[in-house]
């Protein structure tokens, strides 16, 4: 194959010596056809440097399949089952036309069917003429020698039977062009230190600049499914009015985290088992001393609550100790004893909608659905005289608007809800209903320490990012979402969320039910 050097000296040449190249299908290189696809690089690299002009020329020409080319050498199917045939009146068993022609019984004796030269006679076949024109094998030699057929019927019969397809050919119709020579000047491309020493860069032809041109797509980052399913749940808590918490602070106090929420310190979930606690700094103290005596009054005897509390002796210690978070719940009642200063401050109740997405921390075993650090989705609702049925029904809008149908609630425990529920997804790739989260409404002993008025309730449920994530894209195995095995490619490829949400006239119409 010609280089492309080699095939614009040839072009020069050729038009030094012709003034013009009409088509350049006459163009050879060594007595064979230049390929027309590398002669366009060479045509386009010399009209960028305005050597030439160039225009191409479109034509449709007929090419013989693989099949067609066997026939044109062969003779055509109907040909070969009449050539099969004996002359005379006895013919030949239907039965042996297979064993005689191979593949061309079929099409070929219909086709001999058709052109009247044989017929049947009882199980044999017989000729109805004693010699035939092979017309088709005659067709596809014209079409093979010229690339064309003056008969479009016979064309388009033989595109019907794969013996010929339509091929489109463009070649090249070239000119001179302004700056016509038969020297290629070598182009710079850069201003080099060395032209701009040496001054050649005064005398330099320079390569245009193609501003039209496709660039190379710039590598660039690409958002983790975790991401974009999160700002899907984002922007379905904004349109329902709720208020993003500040939730930056993965460290907490077992203050805020624990005692505040009515978990009793002896909770086992309080111990090493399912939390990580911090060596330096190892406590803080950074917590109202009034509310702190409320809450420790509550947990000891139930203080104003009405309740009886839990009859232990209450430890300012283990309050004080810091962990990393094992819930955003903790973040929850820091801004429900915000919201119920601010109510003393004005003397009226605000209601409020709260939300957050962030990291919470869990010490304990990694397995197909449970990770030792994951996110929680929580929200918050506090209003006056709230009930179940409200907590309820909004969650099934909320899901609902995710585009998750299946969903099953279970009464469980919870020691700052009272009732509670768990929430359950039917996970198709896992073939099972798996926990997504936890909800209930708080209780007085957590709601009236914190200074809120006792007919406010608040409802709140929590459910982890991972696992409606898992869901969305099909992911069984929560390890492959995150860690050191992620699939990076997964990364890239996995496409925008878009949560198959209701539509709002039917969500309306299931709240209201």
């Amino acid at each position: 194959m010609a280089t492309t050097e080699e095939l614009q000296t040839l072009v020069l040449t050729t038009l030094d010596k012709e003034n013009v190249i009409t088509d350049s299908k006459s163009l050879l290189v060594n007595d064979k056809p230049v390929d027309q696809l590398a002669l366009l690089g060479a045509l386009n690299s010399l009209k960028s440097k305005e050597m030439i002009d160039f225009t191409p020329i479109d034509r449709i020409t007929w090419i013989l399949t693989e099949e067609g080319k066997q026939l044109a050498k062969d003779g055509s199917h109907e040909a070969r089952v009449f050539a099969a045939i004996p002359a005379g009146e006895e013919g030949l068993p239907i039965a042996e036309l297979q064993n005689k022609v191979g593949a061309s019984a079929k099409p070929g004796q219909g086709k001999a069917f058709k052109n009247k030269w044989v017929s049947k006679k009882g199980a044999n076949l017989v000729r109805l003429v004693d010699t035939i024109v092979d017309e088709t094998q005659r067709d596809l030699k014209e079409i093979e020698s010229t690339g064309t057929l003056g008969d479009a019927k016979v064309l388009a019969d033989l595109k019907k039977r794969t013996l010929v397809d339509k091929q489109k050919t463009t070649t090249y119709s070239v000119s001179k062009g302004p700056d016509f020579s038969l020297t290629v000047k070598k182009e710079a491309t850069d201003i080099t230190t060395e032209m701009l020493q040496s001054g050649e860069w005064k005398n330099a032809t320079f390569k245009k600049y193609n501003f039209d041109a496709a660039g190379v797509p710039p590598n660039s980052g690409h958002l983790h499914p975790l991401m974009k399913v999160r700002q899907e749940f984002r922007e379905i808590f904004f349109e329902m009015g709720f208020q993003e918490m500040p939730t930056n602070c993965f460290a907490e106090s077992s203050f805020w985290n624990f005692d505040a929420l009515f978990q009793p310190q002896q909770h086992p979930a309080r111990d090493a088992h399912d939390t990580f606690f911090l060596k330096d700094p190892a406590t803080s103290d950074r917590y109202p001393r009034d509310l702190m005596e409320k809450i420790k009054n509550t947990h000891e005897n139930g203080g104003d609550t009405g309740s009886i509390g839990y009859n232990y002796k209450w430890k300012e210690e283990e309050a004080q100790k810091l962990i990393l978070r094992t819930h955003t719940t903790a973040v929850s009642s820091f801004m429900l004893h915000k919201l119920s200063e601010e109510t003393k401050k004005t003397g009226e109740f605000r209601p409020a909608k709260y939300f957050s997405i962030d990291r919470v921390f869990r010490n304990e075993s990694v397995d197909a659905t449970h990770l030792a650090e994951f996110h929680q989705i929580e929200g918050v609702i506090a209003d006056k005289n709230l009930t179940l049925g409200d907590l309820i029904g909004f969650m099934d809008i909320f899901f609902k608007k995710m585009g998750m149908d299946k969903i099953r609630f279970k009464p469980t425990y919870n020691p700052y809800t009272e009732p509670s529920m768990e929430i359950f997804s039917y996970h198709e790739g896992l073939k099972s209903w798996v926990e997504i989260g936890n909800s209930g409404m708080f209780r007085p002993e957590m709601l009236l320490p914190l200074g809120l008025p006792s007919d406010v309730r608040v409802i709140a449920w929590g459910l982890g990012l991972e696992r409606p994530t898992m869901v969305k894209y099909g992911i069984s195995n929560i390890r492959d979402l995150l860690g050191h095995k992620v699939n990076i490619g997964m990364i890239k490829e996995y496409p925008i969320c878009r949560l198959d949400k209701e539509s709002k006239d039917k969500i309306e119409g299931v709240s209201e039910d």
